[in-house]
């Protein structure tokens, strides 16, 4: 399965890029994942948990990623198991990173492959929708992270500025990707199963 992304986050490119290489730091900006840490060889291992309905899945796993410091990109190849689910899955991706004035461009191509109880969300085409959700909630962490650590402005007479309010860091807690808002997706991707074959008969 494989699933092309485009997103923009509203933060200079140069900040994006020096963010991306602290891996940790994404893995808390994504919503299900934790960082478990470094492995020989410069890979990094991982866990993450979502839960639709009655369905839960944690794939815990490694994965190794490369960057490219002059074509801005990053590629990763992942793998994980869900003990628990009989699940498994491997990922492929590749991340680009350009400059857009004053915010950054991200595309990010991915090739998943699923087996297992797991791969019925695949053929619904609920992982796609579960990647969405991801991505938005992924770009406001990100947001929030960068603009927490960046430097106060001075002000015309040159003093500091103090901030309105400071801005908080997403929770350290790591919570299963799940709820409502997955459970629906997965009723929405069931109902488009059902209509696609009644519309192409037509």
């Amino acid at each position: 399965m494989k699933l092309q992304q485009d997103f923009t986050i509203n933060r200079p490119v140069d900040e994006v890029w020096a963010f991306f290489h602290d891996i940790p730091a994404l893995a808390e900006c994504l919503p299900g994942a934790e960082y478990l840490g470094p492995k020989e060889g410069g890979g990094h291992t991982g866990k993450v948990t979502s839960k639709v309905g009655p369905f839960q899945a944690s794939f815990e796993g490694e994965a190794q990623v490369v960057y490219d410091e002059t074509a801005r990109t990053i590629a990763l190849d992942g793998k994980g198991v869900d003990r628990k689910g009989n699940s498994r899955g491997k990922m492929t991706m590749t991340c680009t990173v350009v400059p857009d004035g004053a915010t950054t461009k991200v595309g990010v191509e991915s090739d998943i492959q699923l087996s297992g109880t797991i791969a019925q969300f695949g053929r619904t085409g609920i992982i796609a929708e579960i990647a969405n959700i991801l991505v938005a909630d992924f770009v406001r962490n990100v947001e929030t992270r960068l603009q927490a650590a960046a430097p106060v402005a001075a002000t015309a007479d040159g003093s500091v500025a103090t901030p309105a309010a400071p801005v908080a860091a997403p929770p350290a807690e790591t919570k299963p990707l799940g709820g409502f808002r997955l459970l629906l997706l997965a009723l929405k991707g069931w109902i488009r199963n059902l209509v696609k074959p009644q519309s192409s008969s037509r």
